[in-house]
């Protein structure tokens, strides 16, 4: 992902704190060779996490791998609504719009 892509706090993280991000990173990459999960089902499973804990910054991250890895904008609005039984529909109301946030950059 380009750095002009990245959030700028991320990007300040990774200015002020270079171990620490690069561990960070590290550990993302290990974790997703270690099993058959294919890249975007990996950040489709990592954007549901994402909207169970109520995080934005994730969610946004998450959808932008997704539609990197292939995912389209239904596949992604689907595993989001999927959750609505689950973590309730404020949530997912919620999710969906930081969703479109990503979808008009688009």
């Amino acid at each position: 992902m380009a750095n002009d892509a990245l959030p700028k706090n991320y990007l300040l993280l990774r200015t002020q704190h270079q171990a620490f991000i690069e561990a960070v990173e590290s550990l993302g990459k290990v974790v997703r060779e270690q099993g058959p999960i294919d890249d975007k089902s990996a950040h489709l499973i990592q954007l549901a996490a994402s909207v169970a804990i109520h995080s934005e910054g994730a969610v946004h991250s998450h959808i932008r791998r997704a539609l990197a890895a292939g995912a389209t904008p239904e596949e992604i609005n689907h595993a989001i609504i999927l959750l609505t039984s689950t973590i309730g529909f404020p949530t997912v109301s919620a999710a969906l719009s930081w969703a479109q946030d990503i979808f008009g950059e688009q």
